[in-house]
């Protein structure tokens, strides 16, 4: 099929793409590889999983084969993506569909050894690359420069902005010359997309598979959601792996340290199948083999954060399931756009608390994407509470992995988009935290700042009415990291009198020490991060005397 609609690719690719199992073109890659063999810059979105990848393969293998590419001619395509993950899987498509062609690629990514990189750079033909890595060797690798490049490739490039890589992708673009054709994927096209382009593409042709589309999401994908409690989170999705044991389940969860806890205590608990976790802070080569091992099993549970969200393709996964809110309809459109990938069916379940369904669903709804409820029935929950309190009281460090990854998630809904709309006072943490296995909940300042804020706001408007400040609010009033101003900053009284304040602050000095002393005292802080506190402040707790012979 690929012969009959691209008769001008080469014997090797045509080799390549039956090598590795390519039949039929999908509809991304039959508008974007025609413009593009033509030699014209593309600028190209389409839903998650309708074959991107490919429909930039392609292209660059033949624009390389066409100038009779070879090892002495230096860098002809780059390739950058947002995440190793992704950029290591665009490498192994790339292996199979090229392996005909004598072309030398490399994958430089974060996390390998960059001293090898460096020595060996230079004799690269096709690098797939992360934007950070790849500024790394342009501003510091003599050896390395890309004045012959004649194909540059950004790979979700929404992502690579929203992950905050701009700069990054600006220097690249600099670096590099002007006089080549450029491929801009993405699955959506924002704003900051359309600028990236305008700066690196010359009048692209435009390439929009879902214009017309009634969803954002596949056809094929039947979408759910339900309502829980955030104590109930971890028995749901102990009770979901043990009902789902002979399926592929891909599970979304906020952060590393609530990952790497669930990991460990689900595995320490024994579900009946085989779990594991891919999160940021594992080392690369360890990330890989976790890769490799969920795409090549049939029935396996990943726990994952966002970093698994964006372009991997997971062969035949049968759930995704969104333990914990996205933070907007577009992280949700590509989380479940891991299943239900090439026409193929998949089913997603997202877990709301009371407090975000309203949010997220009005969110959903503006941008196309149909959810249906599906009850929470208690007769299908496995409460794990007793079990998860004897393994926590047996193992210290599970223990302080679980206080971790209860501040970690809590800190997450504070730094949330909806963050607006997230009250602290409507969640029972209490009980959250009994739930994973802690007797005491942890403390987590920023939160007790915040639910400071809500209870005072009434009662400070009424103070400044009444125009009285007490010595203990003058000191409270602090917002960030710092809990009080240094003493001399201070106004206890208001007066009309300038000289006033100055002298009463003096006068009260000590005894505001001694006020602030107590305070800080009541944070549980060791003698040494009191002193500290305390000199930082500038504010003298007690005197030192040193007697001598006189």
């Amino acid at each position: 099929m690929f012969k009959e609609l691209f008769p001008e690719l080469s014997k090797e690719t045509l080799d390549g793409l039956k090598f590795a199992g390519f039949k039929e073109p999908t509809e991304i890659q039959k508008k974007a590889i025609k413009p593009a063999l033509e030699g014209k810059d593309i600028l190209a979105s389409a839903k998650t999983g309708s074959g991107k990848t490919l429909a930039f393969i392609i292209p660059l293998l033949e624009c390389l084969h066409k100038e009779k590419w070879g090892a002495g001619d230096g860098l002809g395509a780059l390739v950058v993506t947002p995440t190793r993950e992704l950029a290591y899987q665009i490498f192994e498509v790339l292996r199979l569909v090229g392996h005909r062609h004598q072309f030398s690629a490399a994958l430089i990514i974060g996390g390998k050894d960059l001293a090898m990189e460096r020595t060996r750079i230079d004799q690269m033909n096709i690098i797939i690359c992360t934007p950070g890595r790849m500024q790394q060797h342009m501003e510091e690798n003599p050896l390395f420069y890309g004045d012959s490049l004649k194909m540059l490739v950004l790979d979700e490039a929404d992502r690579i902005l929203d992950m905050g890589f701009r700069e990054s992708i600006n220097f690249i673009v600099d670096f590099l010359p002007k006089e080549r054709q450029c491929l801009l994927f993405s699955a959506t096209q924002t704003n900051s997309v359309k600028d990236l382009a305008l700066l690196s593409l010359q009048d692209p042709v435009e390439v929009d598979v879902d214009a017309e589309a009634a969803t954002r999401t596949p056809e094929s994908l039947r979408q759910k959601y339900t309502v829980i409690n955030l104590e109930e989170k971890l028995s749901f999705l102990w009770s979901f792996i043990k009902r789902h044991k002979n399926s592929k389940i891909l599970v979304f969860i906020s952060t590393c340290k609530q990952v790497k806890f669930m990991n460990d205590l689900f595995c320490r608990m024994k579900p009946g199948v085989s779990i594991n976790a891919l999160y940021g802070a594992i080392h690369q080569l360890k990330r890989m083999d976790i890769y490799n091992k969920f795409r090549d099993v049939r029935h396996c549970c990943l726990l994952a954060t966002d970093i698994a969200a964006r372009g991997l393709d997971f062969p035949d996964v049968d759930w995704v399931v969104q333990l914990d809110c996205p933070e907007d309809a577009k992280t949700y459109i590509h989380r479940v756009g891991r299943t239900a990938r090439l026409d193929k069916s998949g089913r997603s379940l997202m877990v709301l608390m009371p407090n975000e369904r309203d949010y997220m669903l009005e969110l959903l709804a503006k941008n196309q994407v149909p959810v249906e409820e599906v009850p929470t029935r208690d007769k299908h929950l496995f409460w794990i509470q007793n079990t998860v309190d004897a393994h926590l009281a047996r193992d210290p460090n599970l223990k302080e992995e679980a206080k971790r990854a209860f501040k970690s998630y809590i800190k997450s809904l504070l730094n949330s988009h909806f963050r607006h709309t997230f009250d602290p006072r409507q969640l029972d943490l209490k009980a959250y935290a009994q739930s994973m296995g802690l007797e005491v909940t942890p403390r987590i300042r920023v939160l007790e700042r915040r639910t400071d804020r809500l209870h005072k706001s009434s009662d400070q408007a009424e103070s400044e009415a009444g125009g009285q400040y007490s010595v203990h609010e003058a000191i409270s009033e602090s917002d960030d990291e710092e809990l009080l101003k240094p003493a001399k900053k201070q106004r206890l009284i208001p007066s009309d009198d300038e000289e006033e304040p100055r002298k009463e602050v003096e006068k009260e000095a000590p005894r505001l020490a001694e006020i602030e002393r107590k305070i800080l005292e009541e944070k549980n802080l060791t003698k040494a991060q009191l002193a500290k506190k305390l000199k930082k402040k500038g504010l003298v707790a007690n005197k030192r005397i040193v007697f001598n012979r006189e």
